[in-house]
Parts: structure tokens; sequence; C-alpha cells
């Protein structure tokens, strides 16, 4: 906004920060010399250390406290495990500590800058989202040498964001169950419930409350034990990481899929898979570690 020419008193206003935060953030962008634009390329983890507060860096109790936070966000995924009980083993080594209330709060904001969003816990096991890309990728046909459209799923666990994806022919109940059941041999276990969109191969009449499961997706959830909870219509939130995931696919897998030709879903879903396996070895945004590490070790 400050590039744009609005003013400081403006800024504050639809910022919600003071008007002294404001001018010290300016006069910390003046300094560094840098364009917005160059700003806007980098990174959280970057930017936070640009314009990481005098208080932070001077104070070695709020830094002790500061590098707690990583596998502090990585244990709050386990179930059982709450904010005092991770406070109570803080200041058992840290005696001189900072009190619960402060804990919580530094947390919070930690969670803020690093992560630029806000940030839903989800407990480990607990459920995976699917969903369908919008955009399809193609195969080509041998016989008419036409391009085939094919679907794309992607299936991602909460607590880890460990991904699934492949592609199939179609969206219809066959092709939709083998994708949900690939997705549980991939993970390799099994979670409590299954987040899906309103899919005529899942859902046959769609209700808030009590939404009726076409009868192979319904002996499918009962055969592995677990729960189906469509996501309310018109309600993306319900699913925001396998809709925030799809996006992340457009812009890692699909570049790499699309400078090959491929006549069949084997060879596709191969090198699928090959760039799968990078996306989950690549580190979270704004965090130390990456999906497979977590997964392997909350869930």
């Amino acid at each position: 906004m400050y590039t744009e020419g609005v003013s400081k008193k403006t800024i504050s206003e639809k910022s919600g920060c003071s008007r002294n935060t404001v001018k010290k953030y300016i006069r910390q962008f003046i300094s560094l010399g840098m364009t917005f634009e160059e700003l806007n390329k980098l990174n959280n983890t970057s930017l936070e250390a640009l314009f990481k507060t005098e208080d932070a860096v001077s104070n070695p109790k709020l830094e002790i406290l500061r590098s707690y936070f990583p596998e502090m966000e990585k244990a709050l995924k386990r179930k059982g495990i709450t904010r005092e009980h991770l406070w109570q083993k803080y200041i058992s080594e840290h005696p001189d500590g900072y009190r619960v209330s402060q804990f919580k709060e530094h947390y919070n904001r930690w969670r803020k800058q690093s992560a630029g969003v806000m940030h839903i816990e989800h407990k480990a096991g607990d459920k995976m989202q699917v969903d369908y890309t919008g955009n399809r990728l193609e195969i080509v046909d041998l016989e008419t040498g036409e391009l085939r459209p094919v679907e794309v799923f992607v299936a991602i666990l909460g607590a880890s964001q460990l991904t699934y994806v492949d592609a199939s022919l179609s969206q219809k109940k066959e092709d939709f169950i083998q994708s949900c059941e690939n997705a549980l041999h991939y993970f390799g276990g099994v979670p409590q419930a299954i987040i899906t969109d309103n899919l005529k191969s899942a859902v046959i009449k769609s209700d808030k409350y009590e939404p009726t499961l076409n009868e192979a997706f319904r002996d499918f959830t009962l055969h592995y034990g677990l729960s189906a909870l469509p996501a309310g219509p018109y309600k993306p939130r319900h699913k925001a990481l396998v809709e925030g995931m799809v996006k992340i696919i457009y812009r890692v897998i699909y570049p790499e899929i699309r400078k090959q030709t491929y006549t069949n879903l084997a060879d596709l879903n191969r090198d699928i898979r090959t760039e799968l396996d990078k996306l989950n070895n690549q580190l979270l945004k704004g965090r130390p570690y990456i999906r497979r590490m977590l997964f392997e070790e909350t869930e």
C-alpha cells in the first residue's frame, strides 16, 4: 500500500496495526533498498528474517521460545497433546520462561508470521480430503491419434499434508473408488474419515446433516472402516487443504508432466508418482520439515 501512495493513517486503519508499527516497517522497507516486486518474490521465512523486530533480536528468552515452536507445531498434531502439556514441558526446562498465557500468545503470533494464512490444527490420522483437479491432463488415443482428457485425483492427509495423486479415465464411481483405495495403499493406512466433494460417484443425495452415499462408495467405506463426510455444497473451506493442494499440483507437477506425450495411463501415473515424491519431500512453506518426515513422525 505504501508503494502505491496510500497514507500511513489509511494503512494503519486497513491493516489493523498502530501507526507507529506502520512507520517502523516502512522505515525498514526503505532501509533495505529493495523494490516491492523483489520482496514479493521472497518466501515467508526470508521475509521474516528481513523484517525481524529489534525486540526479537535482542531478547534471548524470546529466541529460545521461538526455537521451540516448530517441534511444538508437530507435537500438537498428535491426539491428546494440548498447548498446556507443551507449556508444562517448556517451563520445566526453562523455569524462568514465559507464563502460559504469554506462551500461547507468542505461539499464535509465530504461526501467523510463518504460515501467512489462518491455520487449522489437524489431528494425526483424523481425515483424508479428496477431490479432482478442474484442469485435466491428456493421453493420446493410439487408434485415432486424438487427445483424450483424463481426470486427476488428489488426496491429502490433514496433519502431515502428505499427498497422493493419480490419473484415471473418468470420475465414475469405479474409478473414484479405485483412486481412493490407491491413496490408502500409498499412505499405508486408513484415516478415521474421508472428506469428499458432493460427487455423484460418492453421494446420491446431498444433505447438510445426512447425505445419502451411493451403494458402492458406502460399501467401500464400510470395508475399510472409515466414515464419509461429504463437504457442504459451495463450502470449499470444508476441504480447504485439498483445494490448496490442487493449486500446488498445477504449479509443481503439471509443467513437468506436460513436457511429455503419453499414450496410456500406466506411463502417465508412473511419471506423476515421480513428481509427487519430489513434492512430498520438499520443505513445507515456512517450516523446517517436509511432508514425508511429518507423516512418519506424527501420522
